[in-house]
């Protein structure tokens, strides 16, 4: 990070200087995240509660990340389950719902002139 103080007068340095140095003595008088972060955890896991509980979607970055490496690989709203709508007749095993991307063997058939609606699966 870099400031620019080569158009500030001495006075606004002097100034700079004096909101520097407060903000250092609050930052070194701080205890360290992780620290505070551990007595957080734990006091709410004495209380019965986990950080997530108690603060939502604003989890710290460690928490997060932990859930991530659990393997969900999921983020946001999960959708509900939708029936296939549209069905491959050379193998009947691969369906499309209508949603997303279009599959290969679908785009394949309407790059050569066929409809999407001729793949639609007969109730």
């Amino acid at each position: 990070m870099s400031i620019d103080l080569s158009g500030l007068s001495a006075k606004e340095l002097g100034a700079l200087i004096r909101d520097a140095q407060k903000r250092k003595t609050v930052v070194a008088k701080r205890q360290p995240i992780t620290k505070v972060r551990a007595q957080l955890t734990a006091a709410a896991k004495k209380a019965g509660y986990t950080i997530e509980e108690l603060f939502g979607a604003g989890t710290p970055k460690a928490a997060r990340a932990t859930k991530a490496a659990k393997g969900t690989g999921k983020t946001g709203r999960t959708l509900p389950k939708v029936a296939p709508k549209y069905r491959n007749p050379a193998n009947p095993e691969e369906t499309w719902t209508g949603r997303g991307k279009q599959p290969r063997w679908l785009a394949e058939f309407t790059s050569k002139g066929r409809k999407v609606e001729d793949f639609l699966i007969q109730k």
